[in-house]
């Protein structure tokens, strides 16, 4: 699909078989989401802009790479967004962070912000919008409409699982936003749920229903 990139690396597969299985504990659930999203953040920031800086080693003095600009934002979308920022964070610990409040009105299916927090200089660095899960795609819409609000230019989304439909409403509603995600499901079912998808990502996450 257009603008989305499947991370299909065999780590990321194993692990995101083990989180679908419903006997998967909380625990180990929780473990692995940290775990899938540091191969995650590893292809969603593949090609940050870098430069060089002179250092020291203990052998000579060279010309080293090093980050340009700027350090990230990652925007985490509650609260199932957070199982995904703690692995990021281990990864690129100096980050900046958002948080978007949103929950899924379940008569309507649409998103209803109650809570939002960002660096006040969002523009000017580039944003990774993190949510395990692209179904119905409103949230995701809601969450890059805010940030672009904002301020936010450069834009990213990251996700565990998409459906068809899901990206299809993003790209149309965010053509300049990619989607990184580590599959593509079938289709979602009559409450907008992935098929086969994991089930609700929070409510593995934290051991609620």
């Amino acid at each position: 699909m257009k603008n989305v990139q499947v991370v299909d690396h065999p780590l990321v597969k194993h692990k995101l078989t083990i989180m679908r299985d419903k006997q998967t504990s909380t625990a180990s659930f929780r473990r692995l989401l940290r775990e899938i999203s540091l191969l995650l953040c590893y292809e969603v920031t593949r090609d940050l802009d870098l430069t060089t800086t002179e250092i020291e080693t203990p052998l000579t003095k060279m010309d080293a790479p090093i980050l340009e600009g700027k350090k990230l934002v990652f925007a985490s979308v509650l609260r199932a967004g957070n199982g995904l920022l703690e692995g990021m964070l281990d990864l690129v610990p100096a980050a900046r962070v958002a948080h978007i409040g949103l929950y899924r009105d379940h008569e309507t299916l649409e998103a209803v912000e109650y809570y939002f927090k960002a660096p006040t200089d969002i523009g000017d660095r580039l944003v990774i919008v993190v949510d395990p899960m692209l179904a119905t795609a409103n949230s995701a819409i809601a969450a890059v409409d805010r940030l672009k609000r904002r301020g936010a230019t450069n834009l990213r989304f990251l996700c565990l699982l998409a459906a068809p439909e899901g990206i299809e409403r993003f790209t149309a509603a965010h053509p300049d936003v990619p989607v990184f995600t580590a599959a593509i499901d079938s289709h979602l079912n009559e409450k907008g749920y992935i098929v086969p998808g994991l089930g609700d990502a929070g409510d593995r996450m934290y051991g609620t229903k």
